[in-house]
């Protein structure tokens, strides 16, 4: 008897000497992990991460230069110009990795068909509960967790919001026209050579393909340019220098061929102006002529002298005289049947 109570104090006491051993075993591994090398980097890391993301946030604030109108841009130009800079390069590259993923996850993964899938699962369970809950205890579960005030969106919140999508459609609107008016012609350039390449590059590759090609385009354009800056702009600068030379040349051949079409033109027309004139005086009259008025006649008066003598006989019928020669007509002469009766 007393071997057996001598020895349960023994066992205990291993027990819980094994129980201290593990447990210091446990600290001293946490304590080499939590404070090793690898622990170390991901805390250096994740601490740079979130000074980017804190500069990044900064950085969203109206730019001093304005646009070519005079009108101010917004705070949305200075944020995409920090991002795409890659000056914090791992914001940029978690922003980066963050729409390629989405992009992959809207074309490979039924995104819309899961949510609906969430969201009758998650409301079968809660009507479940709360009518199991009525049923058996007289009182519905989802109601013991329905909160006493429901969640609202704070007025200052929602005006943040509302300001915020504000200033970012007004950046892409106001891009868009920078772009189109050539306010930058190095970049309506390249907006007009993405969308001739785009127009043949959609015949062929999808429409997410096209998205995660911008993408791309769009983050790692800035980063080439910004690790080559010398060589590129030694190269643009050569290029513009050429350019500006043709273009000179360009325009002096063009001055001078519009002096001489312009001489050959006030020549030809001096020509037809002095032939027209001459035709013109050619037809017409001298001024004079044009301009004297015409004499008006002259009134003759007229004596009775100047109108022959009235004659002065009377008109009497004289008797024809008849000629002892003719031949007598006698009345029943058949000439007379012939002739015309006014004459009888």
């Amino acid at each position: 008897m007393s071997d057996s109570t001598a020895s349960a104090p023994n066992g205990n006491a291993n027990l819980e000497a094994l129980k201290n051993n593990a447990a210091n075993a446990a600290n001293q591994a946490y304590n080499t992990v939590a404070n090793g090398p690898v622990a170390e980097n991901i805390k250096d890391q994740t601490a740079k991460t979130s000074n980017e993301f804190s500069n990044l946030a900064a950085a969203r604030q109206t730019p001093s230069t304005p646009a070519a109108t005079g009108q101010p841009l917004t705070h949305y130009h200075s944020f995409f110009s920090e991002l795409l800079s890659w000056n914090n390069p791992r914001a940029s590259a978690i922003a980066y990795a963050s729409i390629v993923t989405l992009i992959f996850s809207i074309r490979y993964l039924d995104v819309f068909r899961w949510a609906f899938k969430l969201t009758w699962m998650v409301l079968g369970i809660t009507v479940a509960a709360e009518v199991l809950g009525k049923t058996i205890l007289n009182s519905g579960l989802a109601s013991q967790v329905r909160p006493r005030k429901y969640y609202t969106v704070p007025r200052e919140t929602l005006d943040s919001m509302i300001g915020d999508v504000n200033e970012l459609v007004n950046f892409f609107v106001i891009e868009a026209q920078r772009i189109l008016f050539a306010e930058n012609v190095y970049a309506s350039a390249a907006a007009a050579v993405t969308a001739f390449i785009s127009y043949y590059l959609v015949k062929i590759v999808p429409y997410w393909g096209l998205s995660l090609i911008a993408t791309t385009t769009l983050f790692f354009a800035p980063l080439v340019y910004k690790s080559n800056q010398e060589f590129i702009d030694e190269h643009l600068r050569q290029a513009t220098e050429v350019v500006s030379a043709q273009t000179a040349q360009l325009r002096e051949a063009t001055q001078k061929t519009t002096a001489q079409y312009t001489e050959v033109t006030k020549q030809y027309m001096g020509d037809y102006t002095a032939k027209a004139q001459e035709l013109i005086r050619g037809r017409s009259a001298s001024p004079e002529a044009r301009t004297k008025p015409a004499p008006a006649p002259v009134k003759k008066e007229y004596k009775d002298t100047d109108f022959p003598e009235a004659p002065k006989a009377s008109f009497e019928s004289k008797a024809p005289e008849v000629h002892t020669e003719d031949p007598v007509i006698k009345p029943n002469d058949p000439a007379l049947k012939t002739a015309d009766p006014l004459l009888s």
